[in-house]
């Protein structure tokens, strides 16, 4: 049931309409593998972090089942920062910094250990780096899931194109997947998606819900109405954690298996904007889990008798 979990481990200043905190960890892996390992252990991390980073944070994640032998600690370098600034809706936000630091020099070396693992998600990263990660595997994984945005759509389309060829699933937002495919409509945008490679297309919508695409298929899940947003930061990668964490544990790569994992993923993701970072995911029980999964079950579960 192995699973690497390829990001940036890394620091955030967030400030929202409810609050703001100058340094909290976060990062794509981080939020992934918190998500993950409540459903499938060992987590194979491969990252990159600074002088500065928390051996304390290390330590929580290796409690959780993570093994940090593809973390490479950089000592005379900061760790990557990001800064940002939510506005009032909590869809949009203002970037206010990014410092690279160590993520300028991430060259991802597979230990030998992680060379034949069953599946691998891949986190948001230049597309060179992804492809290689899954060119250093022994065997291809049963599922390669991606995650990408629109910052490489732009500035690095042919290797993003090339990438695409060898994942199994692409996870991306509707304004991503409007932008790669230069469609309005998102079926057709989900058409042409799948014709550049993936077997699977994901296209998260936020407060919105999230659709799936196989072939001719179409599942659409909706989003928990929550009462209070605190901060998104890493929701998505909190959704996909869920998703491939279930999917890890279960082996089971059939479309109705992956409809069940974008209700556990969406599950995740609920938690995760509760509080600021990963930190609410951080406290969470299996408990806590089972009965948010049953929520959204119930919010789409109806009887209804045709006349």
């Amino acid at each position: 049931m192995s699973l690497i979990v390829v990001g940036t481990m890394a620091f955030d200043a967030i400030e929202t309409p409810f609050g703001k905190v100058d340094q909290i960890i976060g990062g794509s892996a981080t939020y992934v593998t918190y998500a993950a390992s409540n459903f499938v252990q060992p987590i194979q991390q491969v990252s990159i972090i600074g002088y500065d980073f928390p051996e304390e944070e290390l330590e929580a994640l290796e409690k959780r089942g993570v093994t940090m032998e593809g973390v490479v600690r950089v000592p005379n370098k900061k760790s990557f920062f990001w800064s940002g600034r939510y506005h009032l809706d909590m869809n949009s936000r203002d970037t206010l910094v990014t410092d690279l630091n160590v993520l300028a020099d991430f060259d991802p070396v597979l230990p030998a250990s992680y060379q034949d693992t069953e599946f691998l998600m891949l986190g948001n990263l230049h597309p060179l780096i992804q492809k290689k990660v899954i060119e250093q595997m022994k065997q291809r994984p049963k599922l390669i899931v991606m995650d990408t945005m629109n910052f490489w759509m732009e500035s690095s389309m042919p290797e993003l194109e090339s990438v695409l060829k060898m994942v199994d699933v692409l996870m991306i937002n509707d304004s991503e997947a409007r932008q790669l495919s230069a469609q309005f409509s998102l079926v057709k945008a989900a058409k042409a998606i799948l014709k550049m490679g993936p077997k699977y297309l994901i296209i998260k919508k936020g407060e919105h819900g999230a659709l799936l695409f196989h072939e001719d298929k179409v599942f659409f899940a909706p989003a928990l109405p929550l009462e209070e947003v605190f901060d998104p930061t890493g929701a998505g990668d909190t959704f996909a954690g869920g998703f491939i964490g279930h999917i890890a544990r279960t082996k089971d790569i059939s479309f109705d298996n992956m409809k069940t994992g974008i209700i556990v993923g969406s599950a995740m993701a609920s938690f995760c904007v509760e509080k600021f970072g990963p930190q609410r995911l951080k406290e969470i029980t299996k408990a806590d889990i089972a009965n948010r999964i049953q929520e959204f079950v119930d919010l789409v579960n109806f009887d209804i008798e045709l006349v």
